[in-house]
């Protein structure tokens, strides 16, 4: 059986050269979906460049993505008609732009679907994040039918929780992977 396409996908204003995506880029030659406006995101616009990376994808695709990243999943899960080459999303401190500080930026993310995901997902979420409450992580993990990780107080989890290449979250990935093959 061949290895799956990671995709990586980032969050608002991408994921810098210290942030456990970008390393895991170098390290395990995964591929970032990249977008037009990482400052200014639309929704649309990030969804069309998510589906066609998984077009372009020549084995199933694994998404891994990071606080605006987990909605894009959900959003580009509702439309697409590609789902099936999806494997599985593992989903990590997804931000929510419904949150009143960002809904001026984020505007065309709101309403957030809250479908459910037609692929095996997890979602990791933490108590002390300040882009999205760890109940509002729980419901999204819900609406989504993700298996929820509660990561405990790793803040947004990202370059400034101190991770590193964080093999955790590798680990955590790669079960994913191995019991959806």
């Amino acid at each position: 059986m061949s290895s799956p396409t990671i995709l990586v996908l980032p969050g608002w204003q991408n994921s810098g050269p210290a942030h456990w995506q970008s390393r895991w880029e170098l390290l395990h030659g995964y591929t970032r979906v990249q977008q037009h406006n990482w400052m200014q995101p639309l929704r649309g616009d990030w969804m069309m460049q998510l589906e066609e990376a998984v077009l372009a994808a020549t084995t199933p695709v694994v998404l891994v993505a990071h606080s605006l990243g987990c909605m894009l999943t959900a959003a580009w899960a509702q439309h697409s008609q590609n789902t099936g080459k999806v494997q599985a999303a593992f989903l990590v401190a997804p931000g929510d732009p419904e949150r009143e500080e960002l809904r001026a930026v984020l505007k065309s993310w709101s309403p957030v679907v809250l479908d459910k995901l037609p692929f095996a997902t997890v979602l990791l979420g933490s108590h002390n994040d300040p882009y999205c409450s760890f109940a509002r992580a729980q419901t999204f993990a819900a609406a989504w039918g993700a298996d929820f990780v509660d990561y405990g107080n790793a803040g947004h989890i990202n370059a400034d929780t101190g991770l590193g290449d964080w093999a955790d979250g590798q680990a955590r990935l790669q079960a994913l992977i191995a019991r959806t093959e």
